[in-house]
Protein backbone atom coordinates (compact mmCIF):
# COMPACT_ATOMS: atom_id res chain seq x y z
CA UNK A 1 0.00 0.00 0.00
CA UNK A 2 1.70 3.33 -1.01
CA UNK A 3 1.76 6.23 1.51
CA UNK A 4 1.28 9.55 -0.22
CA UNK A 5 0.88 12.87 1.36
CA UNK A 6 0.00 11.11 4.75
CA UNK A 7 -3.22 8.69 3.42
CA UNK A 8 -2.65 5.34 2.27
CA UNK A 9 -4.18 4.77 -1.54
CA UNK A 10 -5.58 1.49 -2.51
CA UNK A 11 -3.31 -0.70 -4.35
CA UNK A 12 -5.77 -2.37 -6.65
CA UNK A 13 -7.10 0.90 -8.14
CA UNK A 14 -5.68 3.02 -11.21
CA UNK A 15 -3.19 5.81 -9.81
CA UNK A 16 -5.64 8.16 -11.55
CA UNK A 17 -8.43 7.03 -9.10
CA UNK A 18 -5.91 6.55 -6.33
CA UNK A 19 -4.58 9.53 -5.96
CA UNK A 20 -8.37 11.25 -5.28
CA UNK A 21 -8.16 9.51 -1.90
CA UNK A 22 -6.07 12.52 -1.00
CA UNK A 23 -8.01 15.91 0.25
CA UNK A 24 -6.99 18.13 -1.87
CA UNK A 25 -6.37 15.99 -5.11
CA UNK A 26 -9.61 15.71 -7.64
CA UNK A 27 -9.94 14.08 -11.46
CA UNK A 28 -8.08 16.50 -12.66
CA UNK A 29 -5.38 17.16 -10.28
CA UNK A 30 -4.73 13.83 -10.42
CA UNK A 31 -5.09 13.02 -14.61
CA UNK A 32 -2.24 16.41 -14.23
CA UNK A 33 -0.08 14.14 -12.00
CA UNK A 34 -0.44 11.16 -13.54
CA UNK A 35 0.35 13.51 -17.54
CA UNK A 36 3.40 15.01 -15.78
CA UNK A 37 4.90 11.82 -14.28
CA UNK A 38 4.27 9.95 -17.96
CA UNK A 39 2.31 7.13 -16.28
CA UNK A 40 0.52 4.86 -18.74
CA UNK A 41 -3.57 5.67 -17.80
CA UNK A 42 -4.17 2.25 -17.35
CA UNK A 43 -1.16 1.72 -15.05
CA UNK A 44 -2.09 0.53 -11.53
CA UNK A 45 -0.89 1.79 -7.89
CA UNK A 46 0.28 -2.10 -7.22
CA UNK A 47 2.50 -1.93 -10.80
CA UNK A 48 4.19 1.29 -9.44
CA UNK A 49 7.86 1.18 -8.93
CA UNK A 50 9.35 3.04 -5.76
CA UNK A 51 11.08 5.75 -8.12
CA UNK A 52 7.82 6.63 -9.55
CA UNK A 53 5.79 6.42 -5.76
CA UNK A 54 8.46 9.20 -4.77
CA UNK A 55 8.35 10.97 -8.04
CA UNK A 56 4.01 11.38 -6.92
CA UNK A 57 5.14 12.23 -3.45
CA UNK A 58 7.74 14.68 -4.61
CA UNK A 59 5.54 16.49 -7.10
CA UNK A 60 2.45 16.63 -4.53
CA UNK A 61 4.47 18.31 -1.98
CA UNK A 62 6.04 20.67 -4.08
CA UNK A 63 3.21 21.78 -6.25
CA UNK A 64 -0.31 21.38 -4.13
CA UNK A 65 -1.53 22.08 -0.85
CA UNK A 66 -3.03 18.80 0.53
CA UNK A 67 -4.71 16.86 3.73
CA UNK A 68 -3.58 18.74 6.94
CA UNK A 69 -2.48 22.04 5.37
CA UNK A 70 -5.48 22.56 3.26
CA UNK A 71 -7.77 21.68 5.98
CA UNK A 72 -5.89 24.37 8.31
CA UNK A 73 -6.50 27.16 5.73
CA UNK A 74 -10.09 26.46 4.79
CA UNK A 75 -10.73 26.55 8.44
CA UNK A 76 -8.76 29.64 8.85
CA UNK A 77 -10.54 31.15 6.23
CA UNK A 78 -13.81 30.44 7.88
CA UNK A 79 -12.31 31.92 10.94
CA UNK A 80 -11.70 35.00 9.23
CA UNK A 81 -14.78 35.53 8.03
CA UNK A 82 -16.30 34.91 11.54
CA UNK A 83 -14.38 37.28 13.17
CA UNK A 84 -14.78 40.37 10.57
CA UNK A 85 -19.31 39.79 11.11
CA UNK A 86 -19.34 39.54 7.68
CA UNK A 87 -23.00 38.07 5.82
CA UNK A 88 -20.90 34.61 5.35
CA UNK A 89 -19.28 34.72 8.61
CA UNK A 90 -22.39 35.16 10.66
CA UNK A 91 -24.12 32.65 8.54
CA UNK A 92 -21.19 29.83 9.51
CA UNK A 93 -21.58 31.23 12.98
CA UNK A 94 -25.41 30.63 12.88
CA UNK A 95 -24.83 27.28 11.39
CA UNK A 96 -27.08 28.24 8.62
CA UNK A 97 -26.35 27.78 4.48
CA UNK A 98 -24.15 30.36 3.59
CA UNK A 99 -24.59 30.61 -0.33
CA UNK A 100 -28.13 32.00 -0.57
CA UNK A 101 -30.45 28.68 -0.62
CA UNK A 102 -33.73 28.70 1.14
CA UNK A 103 -34.17 27.86 4.42
CA UNK A 104 -37.90 27.85 4.88
CA UNK A 105 -37.65 23.95 4.13
CA UNK A 106 -34.87 21.89 3.23
CA UNK A 107 -31.34 22.99 4.89
CA UNK A 108 -31.59 20.08 7.15
CA UNK A 109 -27.86 19.25 6.62
CA UNK A 110 -26.85 22.73 7.79
CA UNK A 111 -29.62 22.98 10.84
CA UNK A 112 -29.40 19.65 11.99
CA UNK A 113 -32.46 17.29 12.74
CA UNK A 114 -36.01 19.21 12.81
CA UNK A 115 -36.97 20.21 16.41
CA UNK A 116 -40.93 20.66 17.31
CA UNK A 117 -42.22 24.30 18.07
CA UNK A 118 -44.64 23.85 21.03
CA UNK A 119 -48.17 24.69 20.42
CA UNK A 120 -47.78 25.12 16.19
CA UNK A 121 -50.65 23.93 14.52
CA UNK A 122 -52.64 25.14 11.43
Amino acid sequence: MARIAGVNIPTNKRVEIALTYIHGIGRTRAREVRQRLDLPEAQRVSELTESEVMGIRELIDADYVVEGDLRRETAMNIKRLMDLGCYRGLRHRRGLPVHGQRTHTNARTRKGPARAVAGKKK
